[in-house]
């Protein structure tokens, strides 16, 4: 149990440093103007151009770091910053979402298979917890075999969300790629800018990483929980 509590810290602690480190990138990669003069909004356009996709429209979403691709809708959704911004940190971002707008058109099967997990995550994000608790609370009071299925129920529709977790990494760090190859087969930045936008989907990516780690700790810690219990 100790050594669940020090990885659970360490997770937590890796994700505060990776999330202060993403901020502190696009902030710094943001005073790197491109020399192309292009806002965010003008890159993913001309990107969707160059894939020859022209259901999909680039529109402006509020918040900070809000920025997303909807294959319900086929639109890249992106924050006011990256939509009106010109700079390498737009430029990423923007050419980023439209990666998975090409994955879409593409038909990756990775992202594929995510967006056909969408439904059920939704709904077993919500109930497992409660399901989890709920069982082991019924069955420390009933002692009867029922609560422990229910929890068995909840750890289930757990693993569905961790899984998810899981799937989510090779969709993102695909349109990354797609995203600076295009960046840089088409010429859209100078050498200085694609290191920006590199470095910012490098950490941009490493939270995917720390949740889906997260995720997988959570798992285990509650199945250690219930299956314990049962002995």
């Amino acid at each position: 149990m100790l050594g669940y509590y020090i990885m659970i810290g360490a997770i937590a602690l890796f994700s505060w440093l990776v999330s202060r480190k993403l901020k502190s990138k696009f902030a710094y990669y943001s005073k790197v103007t491109l020399r192309n003069g292009m806002s965010g909004a003008e890159i993913a356009e001309k990107m969707l151009q160059d894939h020859g996709i022209t259901d999909v429209k680039v529109i402006s979403t509020p918040g900070q770091l809000t920025d997303h691709y909807n294959p319900a809708n086929k639109t890249v959704n992106l924050s006011e910053a990256v939509y009106n911004q010109r700079n390498a940190a737009a430029a990423a971002v923007a050419a980023h979402e439209v990666g998975h707008a090409v994955q879409h058109a593409h038909a990756y099967q990775w992202l594929t298979m995510r967006s056909k997990m969408v439904p059920v995550v939704n709904i077993s994000s919500n109930m497992s917890q409660w399901l989890i608790m709920g069982g082991l609370i019924l069955g420390f009071a009933s002692k009867s075999s029922i609560g422990f299925y229910v929890a068995v129920a909840g750890l289930i529709l757990m693993a569905i969300a961790t899984t998810f977790s899981f799937v989510t990494l090779p969709v993102e760090y695909d349109a990354s790629n797609r995203a600076l190859a295009w960046l840089k087969n088409k010429n859209m930045v100078s050498q200085q800018e694609y290191a920006g936008a590199e470095d910012s989907l490098k950490w941009a990516a490493r939270t995917y990483v720390v949740a889906a780690l997260g995720a997988l700790a959570s798992l285990l810690y509650w199945a250690f929980q219930i299956l314990g219990s049962r002995d």
